[in-house]
Parts: structure tokens; C-alpha cells; sequence
């Protein structure tokens, strides 16, 4: 006789959480749980029985009370890379907009390739008590809501109409969210009256279970092809994308561009592969760059691009390569292998690199390119450091950036987002240590600085917590989102925050000029609808949020305020203002292809949109 299988009887959403608790997974050999545990904020759609469930696991999943749905989406994104994509927070938010608002976050982990799981509240099944508080009604579809929305910045998605179905869907999310090649967000809707019905589920379910992060080995064929072209190349370069620390492949890429002697260039979520001083890192590549990795880059003839996206900021909106230069994909998402015709290595970046390694046996590239190479490096490393210096102008990013890269420990780890700090941050920031850098530039989002630096602090104080997270937001990302100052100081997650006040979104400012527009719209004092403009008390904002909060004038005075921020062990603010005109990195940028006006009653605008067309010879058509 067949044994019976042994049950027990749950609700769906305790079923979820106990299933979530019994996940671990092997970390430098160590296990340890896979779901760091939550962020979430309760409504009607998801406290009765979610939040009944998960306050039985409150030990073993932590879950932090947000401020903004969207926030702790960007905290979860930047807990799941500061753990290189190996753990991952969920996100939990009541039916109608509070789940609307994780849209834009999950949008960021999915560009990005980042792990986070959001349980969220949906529509009654039955639909009996319809229609009910915060939902959306369509006529001819009634199985359409908000939800339905997420299916396009997802990699796995699922509604459950039945307590059954998650024996399926949350070994399917997991296994997505853990998926090199498929990595991104997850998300689950849970009608609200599923989440309370129960079920006789097996027992077996909740056995504990773990996991291993794949490593695909690439095809022998490829490596070969890969290699022989590799052997050809008078001027290679490799390009170390954020998928080299991901797969933990920083040693072997070092080592393999040390053995064959191949100059590397860094993308925005490739920065601190390699360390600043490190003889064959030639510097950030792209529009954000350097003009040292934009010098050979345009010379290279085998390009090996590793674990790279090859996103416009990276290749110049495909203008930073020669024509007839060849490109070698190593990527464990083929999507990515094969860009623009790319020769693709489709695998594991750590046993791509030493399968291609040996069979390039002693290749070298030759002496000459690699001094070539060293060369620009160093011009870009004088002008970097006159750049960072204070009093060479007015306040500006770079110095600031300076002021922070000479005091901050080399474990310290640096958050920014979007607006004009990516670009300053890449170019001028100096690696001290490996994988201490995170400028979100994937989906280059406002409002990720302040969340996203909780969320890493969140991370780091589980593996380093003597160690600092360091937030760069500038004026207009602090408005859009700054209440998780509240959250790290009400959780004791200490953040050092800097708010570079340049009135305004300064930097779009900043291409509308170069564009031939007029400022408007941009500066706080160039809006036509604001008739007596002034400025935020960022210091007494931040302090009325709990954090220590001082203003500074000078990068001197920045200095003294950042070492005292060091010492302290509450979250502090630090705002000085910085020039919105002559402030800005004037070197290292590529050609971006933006849209421009092909008609206009402006000569300036007209003029720009002529030099723009200008530099498109320049541009690879796709091959």
C-alpha cells in the first residue's frame, strides 16, 4: 500500500511565510537563510492574514515597516546586490496603490537583474463583495487590475486563485529570482480571500531546502571560437561589467587580464572590479567615463565584454567602438551575448574567463598597446585628482566626491542614483576596495539613493556592520523621496548621507543648455509658475527626521562634518551647496544619443541639433 502523505493545514499566506522560512542557501560555504526577511507597510489587502502569518516568523524574518511602497522596493533591490544577488528581501503591500506603488521599484530590479519578491494584495476571487475598496474596474475584463500591470517589469509572475497553486509558484519565483541568466523581481498577487482559505498541504513542502546559485559552463565551440579570435587582437580590451561581481569572477578577471596582459575598462555597475590603482584598470568607460577608456576603446579591435548589459551609457550609444572591431560576449544571459552581433560566450563569467584563459595559453597582447593604454590612464588619474581638489572653483560633486574617497574607510560602501552624481561619482570616484560601489544607473532612478542606502546598510550590517554606507542625493532625489532618514534612524541602521543642493535638477538643466534650449523648468529659479523662489532647510528636514544634521559651506568644512559623521554611530546629514553651472566634470564623456528638435524657431537649438547629427557616422548600426 502506497503510504499516505503526511499534511498539514495551513492558510495560503501562512503557507507562503512557511515556506519562505525553510529556504537557505550556500554562501562561501556557509549556509545561510536565502529571504533576509521584509519590508512592508499593512492595509486591508494584506495584514488580516498575511500579516497573521508573518507575525509568527517575526525572529526569523525580520520585517522592517516602511514609509513609501516604492522605497522599499529600492531598499530591496540594493540589500540583494550588496549580497550579489545570492539573498533577497520581499516586499509586501495592501491591494490597489500601495501595490501600485512598487511598480517603479520593481521596474529597477528588473533592469538592474536584481532578486525581490513582492506578496502583495489583490481582488476578492469570488468577487462576491464587488466592487470593493481601491479597485479598478473594467468593463469588458474583469480579470484585469493592477496587478496585471507588473507583468511587464517581472521576470516571474503569478496571481493565486488557489491555495494549492503556491506548491508550484514559489519554487518557480525562487528559482527565477536565483536564475543567472533570468534573474529580476518576482511577484505574486494574493486575492484577499485566498490568503485566509486553507489547506491540506504537504508537509514535505516546508522541508528545508538548499539552494546553489548555477554556474552554467560555456560551450567548448564557443570558447575555442572566442579564443581564436581573441589571438588575433593587436589592441584588446576587456570591458568588466557588474556580472563579474555577481558571479564572484573578480579574481579571475584579474587574473586573467594579468596573464595576457589585456587592458580593462569598467561600466557603471561594473566600478570596483578592479582597484584604482591596479596597472591594467584604464578607467570607467562610456558617458560617464574616462578619457582613458574611451581612448582605447575607440582604438580596440577584439572587444571581450564580460558580464555587461552593454547599455547606451556604456557604449556611447554605440559610438565609443571602432566599426570593424570585434566583439566577444561573455554573459550568462545569452540575450546579452549577442548584442549587436557580438561572438557570444554564453556561461558563467568566473569558468568563462579561466575556460578562455586556458585556451589563449601565452597569448599577450602586445607591450606597446598595454603602455599605449597605461598612458591614458595616467593623464586621466592627473586630471581626476586637479578636478576632486577644493578652491579650483566653485563647490562642486567631484569635490565633494574627493573630500569623501580621502576619508572614508576602504570597506565603506558608496550609494548614488540618479541625476548628475552617477556620471560624477564613475568618473571620479577611486576604488579602494572591491565591490564597494553602487551607482544605480540601470534604471537610473530618483529616489533610490536615500531607500537604496537603508537597504544596503541593512545588508552590510549582517556581514560588516563597523563599516560605513555612504549616501550621495543631490536637492531634487532628497525631495522626491527622503523618509527613509526616518527609517534608518528609527531602526539604528546608521547611514551618512551628503545632499549636494544645486537648486534644482540641475544636470537636465544642464543638457537643455547644451541642447540649445533655455533654462526652464529645471532650476527652482528658472520656473515661471514659482514667483519668490527659495530654498529647503535640508539640515532641519533631516533633523526633524532624527538624523544629526549640519549644514557646511566648504569642502574643508565638509571634511570636519564627514569625520564626525564617521564617528558617530547615529545616521547623519550632511548638506552643503554646490554650483549648478561651473561645478561639472568637463572630461570623460562619449557621444549619447538624445532626440532633438529637427525643426525650430531657435538657431541654438537648431545648431545643436546639427552637431548632434553630425557625430552619427560614428555609430554602429546594430552589427
Amino acid at each position: 500500500m502506497t503510504k499516505p502523505v503526511e499534511t498539514v493545514r495551513l492558510t495560503t499566506a501562512q503557507a507562503i511565510v512557511r515556506f519562505l522560512v525553510n529556504q537557505y542557501v550556500v554562501i562561501d560555504g556557509r549556509e545561510t537563510r536565502l529571504c533576509g526577511g521584509g519590508f512592508g507597510i499593512f492595509g486591508h489587502g494584506n495584514v488580516p492574514c498575511l500579516g497573521e502569518a508573518l507575525y509568527a516568523v517575526r525572529d526569523e524574518l525580520p520585517l522592517y515597516r516602511g514609509q513609501n511602497e516604492q522605497s522599499m522596493g529600492f531598499a530591496a533591490a540594493a540589500y540583494a546586490k550588496y549580497h550579489l544577488r545570492q539573498r533577497f528581501m520581499f516586499c509586501t503591500a495592501s491591494a490597489g496603490p500601495g501595490t501600485a506603488n512598487l511598480l517603479t521599484a520593481a521596474a529597477l530590479a528588473h533592469a538592474n537583474r536584481l532578486p525581490m519578491l513582492m506578496l502583495c494584495g489583490d481582488s476578492f476571487v469570488t468577487r462576491l463583495p464587488d466592487p470593493v475598496l481601491q479597485q479598478l474596474e473594467h468593463f469588458n475584463n474583469p480579470t484585469l487590475g493592477v496587478n496585471d500591470a507588473f507583468k511587464s517589469v517581472t521576470r516571474y509572475w503569478d496571481r493565486i486563485t488557489h491555495p494549492a497553486q503556491i506548491i508550484q509558484a514559489l519554487p518557480a519565483a525562487i528559482a527565477t529570482m536565483l536564475d543567472p541568466a533570468d534573474c529580476g523581481p518576482a511577484f505574486i498577487g494574493l486575492p484577499q480571500d485566498v490568503q485566509g482559505w486553507a489547506y491540506d498541504y504537504p508537509v514535505s513542502l516546508f522541508d528545508k531546502r538548499i539552494h546553489r546559485i548555477r554556474r552554467q559552463t560555456p560551450d567548448i565551440a564557443e570558447i575555442a571560437d572566442a579564443a581564436a579570435l581573441l589571438k588575433t587582437a593587436q589592441r584588446p580590451m576587456i570591458i568588466a561589467g557588474g556580472g563579474v561581481q555577481y558571479s564572484q569572477a573578480v579574481a579571475e578577471l584579474t587574473a586573467f587580464a594579468e596573464r595576457h596582459g589585456i587592458p580593462v575598462v569598467e561600466t557603471i555597475a561594473g566600478r570596483a572590479n578592479l582597484l584604482n590603482d591596479h596597472e591594467l584598470n584604464i578607467g570607467p568607460l562610456g558617458v560617464t567615463g574616462s578619457n582613458s577608456a574611451n581612448a582605447i576603446a575607440e582604438k580596440a579591435d577584439v572587444i571581450l565584454a564580460v558580464g555587461t548589459r552593454m547599455q547606451d551609457f556604456t557604449t556611447g550609444s554605440w559610438t565609443a567602438f571602432a566599426h570593424d572591431a570585434r566583439i566577444i560576449g561573455l554573459n550568462a544571459a545569452r540575450h546579452d551575448a549577442m548584442k549587436h552581433l557580438s561572438l557570444p560566450v554564453v556561461g558563467d563569467a568566473k569558468l568563462g574567463l579561466l575556460a578562455l584563459g586556458e585556451a589563449l595559453d601565452a597569448y599577450r597582447a602586445p607591450g606597446t598597446w598595454v603602455e599605449a593604454a597605461a598612458g591614458e590612464r595616467k593623464a586621466w588619474n592627473a586630471y581626476v585628482a586637479t578636478n576632486v581638489a577644493p578652491g579650483n572653483r566653485p563647490n562642486s560633486y567631484a569635490q565633494a566626491i574627493g573630500v569623501v574617497n580621502a576619508l572614508c574607510d576602504k570597506r565603506d560602501r558608496v550609494v548614488a542614483a540618479a541625476g548628475g552624481l552617477p556620471a560624477e561619482l564613475t568618473a571620479n570616484w577611486r576604488t579602494l576596495e572591491v565591490g564597494t560601489v553602487d551607482v544605480e544607473f540601470g534604471f537610473s532612478c530618483m529616489g533610490y539613493e536615500i531607500a537604496g542606502g537603508w537597504g544596503a546598510r541593512i545588508a552590510q550590517s549582517e556581514r560588516e556592520p563597523d563599516r560605513d554606507t555612504i549616501v550621495f542625493v543631490g536637492d531634487g532625489s532628497y525631495l522626491l523621496m527622503n523618509s527613509d532618514i526616518y527609517s534608518a534612524a528609527l531602526t539604528g541602521k546608521k547611514l551618512i548621507i551628503l545632499v549636494l543642493d544645486n537648486g534644482g535638477y540641475a544636470v537636465i538643466n544642464k543638457l537643455q543648455n547644451n541642447m540649445g534650449g533655455d533654462s526652464f523648468n529645471n532650476l527652482i529659479a528658472d520656473c515661471p509658475t514659482i514667483p519668490a523662489p527659495f530654498t529647503v532647510d535640508f539640515e532641519a528636514h533631516a533633523a526633524a527626521m532624527g538624523a544629526e544634521a549640519v549644514s557646511v559651506t566648504s569642502p574643508e568644512e565638509l571634511g570636519n562634518a564627514f569625520k564626525a559623521a564617521k564617528a558617530s554611530s547615529r545616521t547623519s546629514v550632511i548638506v552643503m551647496k554646490v554650483d549648478p553651472y561651473e561645478g561639472w566634470t568637463q572630461e570623460g564623456h562619449t557621444w549619447w544619443e538624445v532626440g532633438t528638435p529637427q525643426v525650430s524657431g531657435s538657431e541654438r537649438v537648431l545648431d545643436a541639433h546639427r552637431k548632434v547629427e553630425d557625430s552619427r557616422h560614428r555609430q554602429r548600426k546594430g552589427v
